[in-house]
Formats: structure tokens, C-alpha cells, sequence
């Protein structure tokens, strides 16, 4: 039972963990020895729990995480795509990537970060509204490596929260940066030791519990345009996303990458 009166549970599932802690809802991410990456059955698992929250009235606050201590999430599962497999949740393809970055709630999100976040993991923490990042966790669109893009809302998210050069740099490099350089260009709210990431979150989760849940959310739609469950501001750069994301699919150069990581070589690109 927690301190506030409200019955804590827990659901696990094989791809992820939801637990209830008084008015905040715990989503983890459990692949972790897939470094949490992104296949259907995870994206359907975290959609739903955010459809949940949603229309859960005690429910105030959610945070998102992965399992263990390597990775928060490594993107997509490319081993996944390489089989010629979708990452969207079955049915519900308007979540889009992991079942959230489309997928607009009214409740506040903290992504606590707790170890690598790169490609689709930068993503979904883009699509949180908070995020509290562990010392040794990493941010990163390295996409172009793979002969892909960050089509999960990344290529027009990045920019819109970090000074514009900044993002350009690490979106053409693909290299990921720090989490003491990730708060220095006010990409994270915090760090928090390692280990102790959960906790940081949950407590920055329970400073926004004790308000008026009306008041907050209705402070999240305004502060984002929303109208319905649409980001009015974001409509036509998710057209642009999409159609260049399914003309690099259709490249050469976008099988060879995911082929190529899966059997750890250096890709060879044709630029077609």
C-alpha cells in the first residue's frame, strides 16, 4: 500500500512490466537482453498501458523504462526488420513506433533513462515530457549508420528541443552524446546517479501527482496544440517523416544496413 492510500500492483508480462504506484503508472520496457529494442509484442504491450492510464482516473503520471542497466532501449529490433518484420502493435499502427510515439495521452510522461538510449530509444524520450537520465546513459540518432532515418519523430523533435546545430550534428554523425552533455543543452531534465534512475523519476512523478489532475492535463494539451489527441503543430512533419522514411526503405541501402548489422560487418553502401 503506498503512503497516499492507493493499492500498488504489478503486471508482467514477456515484454513488459506495469505496475501501479499510488497515481503514477511504471511501464518497463522488458527485453533486456535484447538491449530492450522494439518489436510488435513491445509496442502493443506499452500502447495498451498508455490507453490505460489514459482513462484511468487515479492515474496521474507515467514513466517509462527498460529493463536492467545497459540500455533503456536500443531502437528498433533490426534482427526484426532484417526478417522482414513489423515493430508497430498489431491493429493499432496509429501508436506508431513503440506503441508511443504517436500515441498522445493527457498524462504527464518522465522516460527515466537508465542506460543507452539510441535511435528509437532517443525517440521515445523525445516523445516523453520529461526525462530523468541515469550518469552513464547515452542519447543518440544513429540511423544513418544503418542506411535508415530517425522516422519516429526524431528528425523534427530533435531540433525542436535542442539548439538546431546541435541536432543536425548528431542526426548527419550519428553519434550518440553524453547525459552530462544531453542536460547541458537542456535535452534532459536530470541526472541521477546510476542505479537510482526509477527512483528520481518517481519522485519528480509524485511532485506532479499532488496537483490537480484536470489542471495538469489540460496544461499538457494546451502547451502542446493539441486538438483531440492530435499535436496540430506536428501533423505535416509526420506526412514529410513518413515519406521519406518509405523511400530510404525502399532503397538498397536500407536492406544492407539492418542485414549488415545482423552479421556484424561494416555495411557497404551503393547510394541507391
Amino acid at each position: 500500500m503506498c503512503s497516499n492510500g492507493i493499492q500498488s500492483t504489478k503486471t508482467t508480462e514477456a515484454d513488459a512490466i506495469v505496475e501501479r504506484r499510488g497515481h503514477v503508472l511504471l511501464i518497463t520496457i522488458n527485453r533486456p537482453a535484447a538491449r530492450n529494442a522494439i518489436n510488435a509484442a513491445v509496442s502493443a504491450a506499452v500502447g495498451g498501458a498508455l490507453v490505460e492510464a489514459e482513462h484511468d482516473p487515479e492515474i496521474r503520471v507515467v514513466v517509462l523504462t527498460g529493463a536492467g542497466d545497459k540500455s533503456f532501449c536500443a531502437g528498433a529490433d533490426l534482427k526484426a526488420i532484417s526478417r522482414g518484420e513489423s515493430v508497430h502493435a498489431p491493429g493499432n499502427e496509429q501508436w506508431g513506433f513503440a506503441g508511443f510515439v504517436k500515441n498522445f495521452i493527457s498524462k504527464p510522461i518522465i522516460a527515466a533513462v537508465n542506460g543507452a538510449a539510441l535511435g528509437g530509444g532517443t525517440e521515445l524520450a523525445l516523445a516523453a515530457d520529461l526525462i530523468v537520465a541515469a550518469e552513464s546513459s547515452t542519447f543518440g540518432l544513429p540511423e544513418v549508420k544503418r542506411g535508415l532515418i530517425a522516422g519516429a519523430g526524431g528528425m523534427f523533435r530533435l531540433p525542436a528541443q535542442i539548439p538546431q546545430r546541435l541536432a543536425m550534428e548528431m542526426m548527419f554523425t550519428g553519434d550518440p552524446i553524453s547525459a552530462e552533455k544531453a542536460l547541458e543543452w537542456g535535452l534532459i531534465n536530470q541526472i541521477a546517479a546510476d542505479g537510482s534512475v526509477v527512483d528520481a523519476a518517481l519522485a519528480l512523478a509524485e511532485r506532479i501527482s499532488v496537483n490537480a489532475p484536470l489542471s495538469v492535463q489540460a496544461t499538457k494539451r494546451v502547451a502542446y496544440g493539441v486538438v483531440g489527441t492530435e499535436r496540430v503543430d506536428e501533423a505535416s512533419k509526420w506526412e514529410m517523416s513518413n515519406a521519406e522514411w518509405y523511400s530510404v526503405l525502399s532503397s538498397e541501402d536500407a536492406k544492407e544496413g539492418p542485414i549488415a548489422f545482423a552479421e556484424k560487418r561494416a555495411p557497404i553502401w551503393k547510394a541507391r
